[in-house]
């Protein structure tokens, strides 16, 4: 009874905690109710409320384990969800540093799965609560799950601006639906049935978006074994189709048997064979891939069995399919490239990754912070110094307007010619859309007048004709308003 006059007078604070629980660690609502758990000010950022909130709750709850150590049972009915979630919780931070290191030791020793030293200890402390021994064993390898979620998409995924923070909204959600609550109880062991397509430029990301989903599925703890039953290393398997030939690529997807063809000299197990249970397949360039490979996939998607080359026998594929386009999915379908039965088969999530000039667009401050990111990949430790004298031959060498064709990838090889050289000339190709594209992302990012948007088109059109007057021809305008334009340009430019 003492613990549930306790436990009443602080519900409030409690059911806070619960949605904290399960609300999207990515999104503005998760700050909101993480400062209030805390009592920080308003203006405190995410990596100072964190902790306090965390020490909070401990402290709340050991004040209701002063008579004993309190369990889900000693609650009354109504409340004994929400104190699921406040313990879990509770667990759940207590070892999040043990699941950090656990995640860099898989990473180093590769495919096979290795021993969790703290599993027996986290999973007691579940069944302390009133956890059930199978509820606790699952919860736990969740716990492990939603880390590695955290730890791949935030480190993966390195960006401010808006379009960033809401891309990673929309991978948590990938994972774990809108709905974590609804996950936990229905879809952990069901997601292979949500495929996903990415679209964005060249270079943009969407292999480290894709590897973010495709380490961060469900995968189950093995108590007798002490030991995840598989690697997340080997839970993600990507193939770029563009890299293949038409006549190659059913082979290295689907495998073949002996004798398929000229050169099957023996059989040979394809990616799909390859992918277990708890893993993904990265089918990147689907744009590119023939009508016959996508009715193949399709069959995948619908009935989840392939068939090797040269061969009858049916096979099963209980994995998840994550595929890419840097193409116009639009103008794929109504070319007849694409078909449609295969998007609407693929397309449980459209997730949009955005190039690197829409994000400076948004917030000129993301270049700055993604040199850091990638010096601090390089070096390992990281340098200011370095950083910026990155940053200085770039607003000499390319100007803060550079529409960065390459997007990150390109960034990143910009990157290492200053390391190397001290210089980095940029894409000096001739890229009439790359510089529509440019202006659409500016139109997109602040209103404009007319004037501004003709003066930035007669910019474009001198830039590819390189005469004041094959530009009053293409945009049918007096040369001296054409110069004019021009000249204003290039002196706010200056």
């Amino acid at each position: 009874m003492a613990k549930t006059l306790i436990k009443s007078k602080n519900m409030e604070f409690f059911s806070l905690v619960s949605q904290a629980a399960f609300t999207n660690p990515f999104s503005q609502q998760r700050f909101e109710i993480d400062r209030r758990i805390s009592g920080a000010d308003p203006d405190s950022s995410w990596l100072e409320i964190m902790p306090e909130a965390v020490r909070e709750i401990a402290r709340r709850i050991g004040e209701l384990d002063k008579d004993g150590s309190a369990r889900i049972e000693d609650f009354p009915k109504k409340d004994q969800r929400t104190m699921e979630h406040v313990f879990l919780f509770d667990i759940f931070h207590m070892f999040n540093e043990q699941f950090d290191q656990l995640i860099l030791d898989q990473i180093s020793a590769g495919e096979e799965s290795i021993e969790v030293p703290f599993a027996v200890k986290a999973i007691s402390l579940l069944m302390d609560r009133g956890f059930t021994g199978s509820r606790a064993c699952r919860y736990f390898a969740l716990f492990y799950q939603i880390r590695r979620a955290y730890y791949f998409i935030q480190q993966g995924l390195t960006g401010r601006c808006a379009s960033m923070r809401q891309l990673r909204m929309n991978l948590w959600n990938n994972i774990f639906t809108h709905d974590i609550v609804s996950y936990e109880q229905y879809f952990w062991d069901k997601m292979e049935d949500f495929s996903t397509l990415f679209l964005g430029p060249t270079g943009c990301g969407k292999g480290a978006a894709a590897a973010a989903i495709g380490r961060s599925g469900f995968i189950p703890f093995d108590e007798k074994k002490h030991r995840f039953v598989e690697s997340f290393t080997k839970a993600f398997v990507p193939i770029n189709l563009s890299e293949y030939p038409e006549s190659l690529i059913e082979s290295e997807l689907f495998g073949h048997s002996k004798g398929a063809f000229t050169g099957a000299v023996s059989s040979h197990e394809g990616l799909f064979a390859l992918c277990g249970v708890h893993g993904s397949i990265f089918l990147d360039e689907i744009g590119d891939v023939s009508g016959q490979v996508q009715i193949k996939l399709l069959r995948i998607l619908q009935e989840r069995t392939f068939s090797p080359v040269g061969s009858h026998k049916k096979l099963r594929f209980e994995g998840r399919v994550i595929a890419a386009t840097n193409r116009s999915i639009n103008e794929l379908r109504s070319e007849g490239k694409f078909r449609d039965d295969f998007y609407y088969r693929l397309c449980s999530d459209c997730i949009e990754v955005p190039g690197l000039a829409q994000r400076i667009a948004e917030d000129p401050e993301e270049l700055d912070e993604l040199i850091v990111s990638v010096i601090n990949r390089i070096t390992q430790t990281g340098s200011k110094e370095l950083a910026d004298k990155v940053s200085d031959v770039i607003d000499k060498r390319l100007g803060r307007e550079y529409q960065w064709p390459g997007n990150v990838r390109e960034l990143e090889q910009c990157i290492r010619s200053v390391i190397i050289k001290q210089d980095y000339q940029g894409d000096n190709r001739s890229n009439f859309d790359g510089d529509k594209s440019l202006m659409q992302i500016e139109i997109d990012s602040k209103v404009q007048t007319a004037e501004e948007i003709l003066a930035k088109y007669c910019t474009i059109l001198y830039e590819k004709f390189g005469t004041y007057e094959q530009v009053a021809r293409a945009a049918n305008l007096d040369r001296r308003t054409v110069k004019k334009y021009i000249l204003r340009t290039s002196l706010k430019t200056e």
